[in-house]
């Protein structure tokens, strides 16, 4: 017997702009459960909603401050079993949006982690000293531009963001915490959801010696798409800070997990 995955058509709703069932000019996840005929009707086998976890949505909710509670502005997590209830009940598959390598920076972990050096969560991010000169620790580049460290000032040191600096990287290297971070997806899987989709999943693991970075060949074009864009994050061969090959073995520890609940899948 074939996985349901295999050829299936999976549909994506972002839950911000799908339906607004309270008429606060948001959409929520009752929305969806309101429209899921219409879905089916599509023909698809399964939705993928993008996240609707708690976050202070600086970056639309790809920012996550806990993983285990729908935001407010979505919902409850009551709304959310009985979106997957009704799913279930239609035939569809429920694929979630898991963000694995970065939290919000309200998240408790960051909080607990940024409050010293020597505390129980200092190290599952990304911290770094600065150079003798004050500056970041390399010469890496964030996916928006402009260096991916940011000063924290408690521990008078530097913490890795690939995205805003309110998103401060997670330490793939540390076990502890990718345990903690497995069993937050395992919350949602244990619930009956279908499926994981790993989103930034390029940029779980990072290189241990955090050497710089090459520059990009100077090729045509180059400069110009990095004006373009309001970024330089192209002028550089990104071959120590995202792609890994040191990856596969967190991959390993992902499939693992998805093996605890057969049937289940991930899409990165």
């Amino acid at each position: 017997m074939h996985p349901w995955w295999r050829g299936a058509v999976i549909y994506q709703i972002y839950p911000r702009s799908f339906r607004d069932s309270n008429g606060d000019g948001i959409g929520d996840l009752a929305g969806i459960t309101e429209k899921l005929d219409y879905v089916r009707a599509l023909g698809v086998d399964a939705i993928w909603i993008s996240p609707f976890f708690k976050s202070p949505m600086k970056d639309f909710g790809y920012d996550v401050a806990d993983y285990r509670a729908v935001d407010p502005i979505f919902g409850s997590n009551k709304d959310f079993d009985r979106l997957l209830e009704e799913a279930h009940a239609r035939g569809l598959k429920v694929v979630i949006d898991m963000v694995m390598a970065h939290t919000s920076d309200q998240h408790p972990w960051f909080a607990e982690s940024r409050s010293s050096r020597d505390n129980p969560k200092a190290d599952w991010y990304v911290w770094a000293d600065a150079r003798e000169d004050g500056s970041p620790p390399n010469n890496w580049i964030s996916t928006f531009g402009g260096s991916t460290w940011q000063w924290d000032t408690r521990r008078s040191q530097y913490y890795l963001h690939h995205f805003l600096k309110e998103q401060p990287n997670l330490d793939w290297h540390n076990d502890e915490m990718v345990e903690a971070m497995l069993d937050e997806a395992r919350y949602w899987l244990r619930k009956g959801v279908d499926g994981l989709r790993l989103d930034a999943i390029s940029t779980l693991v990072h290189d241990a010696e955090l050497r710089d970075n090459p520059p990009a060949p100077p090729e045509a074009g180059r400069v110009a798409v990095a004006t373009e864009r309001g970024s330089n994050f192209s002028m550089q061969l990104h071959i120590h800070d995202r792609d890994r090959p040191e990856i596969m073995a967190k991959f390993e520890r992902l499939k693992d997990m998805m093996d605890e609940f057969p049937g289940a899948f991930t899409l990165g």
